[in-house]
C-alpha cells in the first residue's frame, strides 16, 4: 500500500514533534541538576576559597573539617551549618540574586578565625 504525500507530511511532523519533545525534556533535566561543591574547612581557610555559580543554579556544598569544629555561614542567603570533624555536612543553596557574597566560619576555631572567609560569585 502506498502512503500518500499528505500522510507522509503528517508522519514527519509527528516524528519531529516527538523528537523535539524528547530533546526539551532532556534539556530540562540537565538544567535542573544540582552541582556538588566539595569544600574543606581548614585552619584558617576554606578550600576552595571562591565558588562561582549562576543565578538559579542549585549548589550542594559538601563540607568537611579535618582538624577542629568549624561553621559555614552565608549570611546574604540566610544559610549556615556546623562542620564537624569526621562528618560530612551538606548545605543546599539556589542563589536567587547575582553579586559577590562572603561566606565565613562562624564558630571560633582559634587564632586566625577572624580572617577565615571566602567568596561566592553569582552571575546572571
Amino acid at each position: 500500500m502506498m502512503v500518500r504525500s499528505l500522510d507522509r507530511r503528517a508522519l514527519l511532523a509527528t516524528a519531529a514533534t516527538t523528537a523535539l519533545a524528547g530533546l526539551t525534556a532532556t534539556l530540562a533535566v540537565a538544567e535542573s541538576r544540582e552541582r556538588v561543591v566539595k569544600m574543606v574547612a581548614r585552619k584558617w581557610v576554606f578550600l576552595p576559597a571562591t565558588v562561582e555559580a549562576r543565578k538559579g543554579e542549585t549548589l550542594v556544598f559538601e563540607l568537611s573539617a579535618p582538624e577542629v569544629p568549624m561553621g559555614f555561614s552565608l549570611p546574604d542567603f540566610n544559610v549556615r551549618t556546623d562542620v564537624v570533624p569526621g562528618r560530612l555536612a551538606t548545605l543546599k543553596l539556589t542563589p536567587d540574586k547575582g553579586g559577590t557574597f562572603t561566606f565565613l566560619c562562624d564558630i571560633f576555631c582559634g587564632e586566625g578565625h577572624e580572617t577565615m572567609n571566602g567568596t561566592l560569585r553569582v552571575t546572571g
